[in-house]
């Protein structure tokens, strides 16, 4: 119901108001009018207000207070990444923290020890080095604690997926692949 239909429920009881007169139901109509576009408003504004069900500015502006902006381009791998980001804290340092706070960086990360001092970092379902790695680099460097050395890990064919795939090398020329989408070829698999 509109604020102008709900203001003449209202009044209608009273029984002194003629709701149907262009004075009175003008009124209600124009006053009901700038009520239902303050509502719409509020609600986007309520809905923009909470990371869980952002979906545009909203986003934008808790992104603009972070030092570095997720790489994420859906809003909704942008709220995770964002949410993810905003969980870290003082005692975000163990394996476990890490892996759930490395989502911060925009797309699905997975962080695992090498041994003392050192992680891998690795991109699952992501064939080849990530789009703008560059600054998932920075985030992730950024996120991860400072004495920690890291090796990032890319996932490529290997000789035995690439026998599997394909028969011959003229099967590879005939799709006309070039070296970068033929190592890539993982997501055929």
């Amino acid at each position: 119901m509109s604020h102008a239909g709900y203001l003449r429920e209202l009044l209608r009881p009273l029984g002194v108001y003629d709701l149907s007169a262009p004075v009175n139901g003008g009124e209600l109509d124009v006053q009901g009018a700038a009520l239902d576009r303050a509502m719409a408003q509020l609600e986007e504004i309520h809905k923009e207000a909470s990371l869980a069900t952002a979906e545009d500015w909203g986003l934008e502006n808790i992104a603009r207070l972070l030092a570095r902006r997720p790489v994420a381009g859906q809003p909704k791998q942008l709220a995770a990444a964002l949410a993810a980001l905003l969980r870290i804290g003082g005692d975000s340092f163990t394996l476990p923290a890490i892996g759930d706070t490395i989502a911060g960086c925009g797309i699905p990360a997975v962080v695992r020890e090498l041994g003392t001092g050192r992680v891998a970092v690795s991109f699952p379902g992501v064939a080849g080095q990530p789009e703008e790695f560059a600054g998932l680099k920075r985030i992730i460097e950024d996120i991860l604690p400072t004495h920690l050395g890291i090796t990032y890990e890319f996932w490529y064919l290997t000789w035995l997926e690439l026998e599997a795939l394909f028969p011959s090398w003229a099967a590879i020329e005939e799709r006309g692949l070039t070296w970068e989408q033929l190592e890539t070829c993982v997501e055929y698999l």
